[in-house]
């Protein structure tokens, strides 16, 4: 007598069996977790509102989000495992699968995608040999694209763990990589020093940063990000006047002084929309 294999069992198909709890941490991991999570806790009025550094906490321990971080979080602040998932899930912050010890994010939106971002991307896939959201095999960088690391004006912008390296190029970014993989000293353009991702989650629960001058590390935007900054505070520099396009010989040369700006886009032109003595006659506005 033979017998046939279930259809649903030769294609691999799941019969939807529940999963088993999440394992418990070890009595003393938990009991570290606790301690600090009553810190977190007595900075609110509500418990419920430490969530997220606590979700920060538990990823700090393992390097990311687990079922049983969130068994944790959901027993300590009196919330259910769905409301805490639902959070965990939502914000792109917490790694729910193991990830490398350096986050490396390459900024792909508009002005760094233009200005060499898609570039830097896709020349660190290659020469890491992974994909978008993957670990390399020895375990030290995650490789991501982030929409916006809010630094355009140092585009192309890469950030790891949070930390930016401004104006990068791909060879740039392979010394980058190469260097953290090997374990070899790596600045930020600015900010605080590198530090793995374990130690970045835990400052972002809110535990001090005890590294030796991390605290003073200072970083910026640049002047451009800062623009309208200083115009809201009438900090502006006096308006320039813009010399007109020369006309004459080709080989007649205006020397600018350093009030006029460098650009012919912004002189001012004769034209019929704003000269009513031209020929052409003043353009009108549609409908009028």
């Amino acid at each position: 007598m033979t017998t046939s294999s279930s259809p649903r069992a030769e294609q691999g198909v799941s019969l939807g069996m529940p999963e088993l709890p999440a394992p418990a941490y070890p009595d003393d991991v938990r009991g570290r977790l606790e301690r600090d999570a009553r810190e977190i806790i007595a900075r609110y009025p509500d418990s419920r509102s430490a969530l997220l550094p606590m979700l920060h906490l538990v990823q700090s321990e393992e390097g990311h989000v687990t079922r049983t971080g969130m068994a944790f979080c959901a027993d300590v602040l009196g919330l259910t495992t769905a409301e805490v998932t639902a959070v965990a899930t939502f914000y792109t912050m917490y790694r729910r699968k193991p990830s490398g010890d350096y986050q490396v994010g390459v900024c792909t939106n508009t002005l760094c995608a233009v200005m060499g971002g898609d570039a830097i991307f896709e020349t660190l896939q290659e020469h890491l040999g992974v994909g978008n959201g993957e670990t390399t095999d020895d375990g030290k960088v995650t490789l991501e694209h982030i929409e916006c690391n809010a630094a355009c004006d140092f585009a192309p912008v890469v950030m790891v763990n949070w930390e930016f390296f401004d104006n990068q190029t791909p060879a740039s970014v392979k010394r980058l990589v190469d260097d953290l993989r090997a374990g070899r000293p790596v600045t930020p353009t600015r900010g605080a020093p590198m530090c793995t991702f374990k130690e970045t989650a835990r400052i972002l629960a809110g535990f001090p940063d005890e590294r030796e001058g991390a605290a003073e590390a200072g970083g910026s935007a640049g002047p451009a990000s800062l623009a309208g900054l200083r115009l809201a505070r009438g900090e502006a520099a006096p308006a320039r006047v813009v010399h007109p396009r020369v006309s004459g010989p080709r080989d007649a040369v205006h020397e600018p002084s350093p009030a006029e700006h460098l650009s012919s886009h912004d002189a001012p032109q004769d034209t019929s929309a704003s000269d009513p003595s031209h020929s052409a006659g003043p353009v009108a506005e549609e409908g009028e």
